[in-house]
């Protein structure tokens, strides 16, 4: 038979005492024909059991790299060069090749973005499933098929064993996401990754897919990192915060605490361009002036300076250290006091 795994035994492990993950000073580097620069600063970050950490940012703000990065699924080119990733006391980026894809799946998995380019188009759905429970759990293929239906099953697909049938094409774009975490989730991972698990689906599908996730990392005690521009969805669905711009964290702290304090001015900025129907009809939606600066090409001092409207000469010119600014609450800014004025 198909050996589950024991969510209990996986919440009560003396291992998880701490977190399930840590990622400690991480550096990641483009190497290319003009030369090389980093994506990711000196990234640090932890996720306990049942636990959700959103980060959030911009495109270009270094999210995704950082996500692909805990599954050392970067691409070529694009390597972690400094810090540690550890799962569960292990050094992930220490592991050999055969090691890590035995991490993946059973320790942690991912959810992407956009399922029609992640899942196999020659494989049904089911096939998919399946060759990954294969993988990580002893038994023939009838069971690991079967087990690729009570997946569907549990992530609310609409009758399973036909859609376990089926493939990627054939499927909605509701479907085929609901496909994507049940695959991520077929041999219950401590740690699941989901890279902006919503975006390509309309409003009412997004609402009932993000439901379903959160449903599922409580019964399964799942530590999440779940990356997303939307602090709508940051709103509904994270514990804690943390706030990425031009590769580096500029504010952590709980969803609470970063919503009724924020401290840096672009995480207000943010803030001001979510849509808030309840403030009257008259309330505009802030506008931050200018783009993310090229990684290759960051300004001198604080990267955000050339777009921000607090900044003052010491910000052009010198970088804000990541510190506490009040309990449990980091921010890298030279103005904090006069950002939250």
């Amino acid at each position: 038979m198909i050996e589950k795994a024991d969510t209990m035994t996986n919440a009560s492990n003396p291992t998880s005492a701490g977190p399930v993950l840590a990622v400690n000073n991480l550096n990641i580097e483009i190497r290319g024909e003009s030369g090389t620069f980093t994506v990711v600063s000196d990234m640090t970050m932890s996720v306990s059991a049942g636990e959700t950490v959103c980060i959030v940012g911009e495109s270009g703000c270094g999210k995704s790299m950082t996500a692909l990065s805990l599954l050392r699924l970067l691409p070529e080119g694009i390597d972690v060069t400094k810090g540690e990733i550890t799962i569960d006391n292990t050094d992930f980026l220490k592991l050999d090749q055969r090691s890590v894809e035995d991490y993946r799946g059973e320790k942690i998995a991912m959810i992407f973005q956009e399922p029609l380019t992640a899942l196999n188009p020659v494989l049904t759905i089911g096939e998919q499933i399946a060759e990954a429970v294969r993988q990580h759990r002893k038994g023939s293929k009838k069971e690991a098929f079967a087990r690729a239906v009570e997946s569907l099953r549990l992530v609310q697909m609409p009758d399973p064993e036909r859609r376990a049938r089926q493939y990627p094409h054939e499927l909605s774009g509701g479907m085929r996401q609901r496909a994507m975490i049940a695959l991520a989730l077929s041999c219950e991972p401590r740690i699941l990754v989901a890279d902006e698990p919503t975006t390509a689906l309309d409003v009412t599908v997004q609402a009932q897919i993000l439901g379903l996730i959160s449903d599922l990392q409580k019964r399964l005690g799942t530590a999440m990192v779940m990356i997303t521009h939307d602090l709508g969805v940051v709103a509904e669905m994270a514990d804690r915060v943390v706030v990425m711009y031009a590769g580096r964290r500029i504010e952590e702290a709980s969803v609470n605490s970063l919503f009724d304090n924020p401290m840096h001015p672009y995480t207000l900025g943010l803030l001001g361009a979510i849509p808030r129907t309840h403030t009257g009809s008259d309330t505009r939606l802030v506008d931050i002036p200018g783009t993310v600066p090229p990684l290759w090409a960051l300004p001198k001092g604080c990267a955000f300076s050339p777009r921000c409207t607090k900044a003052t000469e010491r910000c052009h010119v010198e970088r804000p250290p990541f510190e506490e600014k009040i309990t449990g609450h980091y921010a890298a800014c030279w103005e904090v006091q006069n950002a939250c004025n």
